[in-house]
């Protein structure tokens, strides 16, 4: 395994390891303004939910690297603490690509991306009608990180209201995963869409304890078939079934093809007959 440190690497180099690695990243879409009422809009991929309870949520507009300059959505939310932030999905991804363009303060990014300002109801800064769910925020805190090239501001928000748009809502009022079509950043130029045709779920071992890859059948723990994720699905269960265990190679692919669908029981009914 190669092995680095970070102080081998200059800036723009760690900066690209890093973003390439620690992804996909989802993307707050930050709208503000300053004192004398200047809009900005600008896209963050530094950017996460810390707390639902209060809701906390924070990003981080970077200096820049290439001549450790600050951002204007940092020098507004330092004079006017509130921001709305929007979550961006793959319909308006290119007019947020477009937001991001270094233009002059005094540029509008929602005029020269297409996308829609709505006045909020709490906070001073712009809705982004556009997108799927908003965030109305006021700003807790602003910690920096560092003064050279690359160094976050974290931004700690607390969001005070929440928009959403009730075409991206299920029958039961709630957000529809599949609807949202979200998308979010990797590393250069690259991006990742989470649609209806990669999507997947994971049952969380949160109510149930699994029994864990220490107690797999050898046979099936050291199976030729089996992947890594395949035997933490099998170690998901509660209990192991009672059977004798074979290593029989079809009987493990038959499993695996459960397995590639979610089918944890049937998988398992796979491999305990006779």
């Amino acid at each position: 395994m190669k092995t680095i440190s970070p102080k081998e690497l200059n800036n723009l180099q760690l900066q690209t390891l890093l973003q390439t690695a620690i992804a996909p990243r989802p993307i707050a879409l930050a709208s503000t303004v300053d004192q004398n009422g200047f809009i900005n809009l600008s896209p963050f991929s530094f950017f996460n939910m810390f707390s639902s309870n209060p809701p906390i949520v924070i990003f981080s507009p970077a200096r820049r690297v290439r001549d450790n300059t600050t951002k204007h959505t940092l020098e507004n939310v330092l004079e006017v603490p509130e921001v709305v932030i929007g979550i961006v999905n793959f319909k308006i991804v290119q007019q947020i690509s477009l937001a991001s363009t270094e233009y002059e303060k005094e540029v509008n990014e929602f005029v020269k991306s297409g996308l829609t300002m709505k006045d909020a109801d709490l906070v001073k800064p712009k809705l982004i009608e556009d997108c799927p769910v908003n965030l109305e925020c006021k700003v807790l805190e602003i910690k920096h990180l560092g003064t050279e090239g690359g160094a976050g501001n974290l931004v700690i928000c607390e969001i005070i209201k929440i928009h959403v748009r009730e075409e991206y809502l299920n029958d039961s009022g709630n957000l529809d995963q599949k609807k949202l079509d979200l998308v979010a950043r990797l590393g250069g130029n690259w991006y990742s869409r989470n649609n209806e045709n990669n999507l997947f779920e994971v049952p969380k071992p949160l109510v149930t304890k699994g029994i864990g890859f220490d107690l797999l059948p050898d046979e099936i723990k050291f199976s030729k078939v089996f992947t890594g994720n395949d035997l933490g699905m099998l170690a998901n269960v509660e209990e192991l079934p009672a059977a004798n265990f074979h290593s029989e190679k079809e009987k493990h692919l038959e499993a695996q093809q459960h397995l590639q669908e979610s089918r944890i029981e049937e998988a398992w009914k796979v491999l305990v007959k006779n």
